[in-house]
């Protein structure tokens, strides 16, 4: 893999989509959907920076909403940290921009004695991938739900969810996104709950998401990994490109 050209391409295919016309001109690229909201894409002038920043603050403020900055290590101005956080942003734990060709995938790996994996195809597949990202990561998931169901109901299927079962009980979910047309797939979540970590259901799922998107004929999925998973999926075959920090906002003015 190029890294560079597979930077490149995540650029201009994924940061830079945006529900705005001409995005591919502008400077900072924002998205408001129902599951999540803030700027995905930002290259901006030190002379700048801070009203461009100030700008997208007043503009999800209008929203009324949480609102995350994408901050990536090799965004500009190279101070943009600081600045975001003194404009009342709030850093996250950094993430790790994960991305693997799917030439280089092992996409058939055995799952443990006792668990299965099933697509989720109705609201009680969608609920189980909620009930195991509330125990896993904490807090209310209940959007990544509504995502689910959504994309059950689109057409386009830009979106499919999947669970793994024990006994008939949801022990590990995640989700994958189709970006039409570009060479991405995304893959998020795979929370496994605390006894059955360990154990491969971790890298069934990711597998799992992966052979979806091959088939599909994207070439390539990318992560946002964290520090417990990125040594899993570069074990898989993905390769680091970047880190990425979420910078939060409440959704307010200072």
């Amino acid at each position: 893999m190029n890294k560079d050209t597979v930077l490149a391409a995540f650029n201009e295919q994924i940061r830079r989509r945006s529900e705005r016309s001409c995005a591919s001109e502008r400077s900072v690229v924002g998205h408001i959907g129902d599951d999540w909201a803030g700027v995905t894409f930002s290259d901006l002038a030190e002379a700048t920076a801070d009203a461009a920043i100030a700008a997208e603050v007043d503009r999800f403020a209008g929203a009324g909403r949480h609102w995350e900055w994408k901050h990536y290590s090799y965004d500009q101005p190279a101070d943009l940290p600081r600045r975001l956080l003194a404009a009342g942003l709030t850093a996250e734990p950094a993430e790790t921009l994960l991305v693997a060709e799917m030439s280089d995938l092992e996409l058939n790996l055995r799952l443990p004695a006792g668990v299965e994996l099933f697509p989720v195809v109705d609201a009680q597949g969608a609920a189980a991938v909620v009930a195991v990202h509330d125990q896993v990561f904490g807090g209310d998931h209940s959007a990544i739900g509504r995502l689910l169901l959504a994309g059950l109901a689109d057409d386009c299927e830009t979106v499919a969810g999947v669970v793994a079962m024990a006994d008939g009980i949801p022990v590990a979910a995640g989700r994958v996104e189709f970006q039409p047309g570009t060479d991405f797939a995304s893959i998020w979540g795979g929370g496994t709950v605390p006894a059955w970590r360990g154990q491969g259901v971790f890298r069934a799922l990711v597998a799992y998401r992966a052979a979806l998107a091959a088939d599909r004929g994207f070439r390539y999925v990318q992560v946002d990994a964290s520090a417990q998973s990125r040594p899993i999926l570069q074990r898989l075959g993905f390769v680091e490109l970047a880190t990425t920090t979420p910078f939060m906002h409440t959704g307010g003015t200072l």
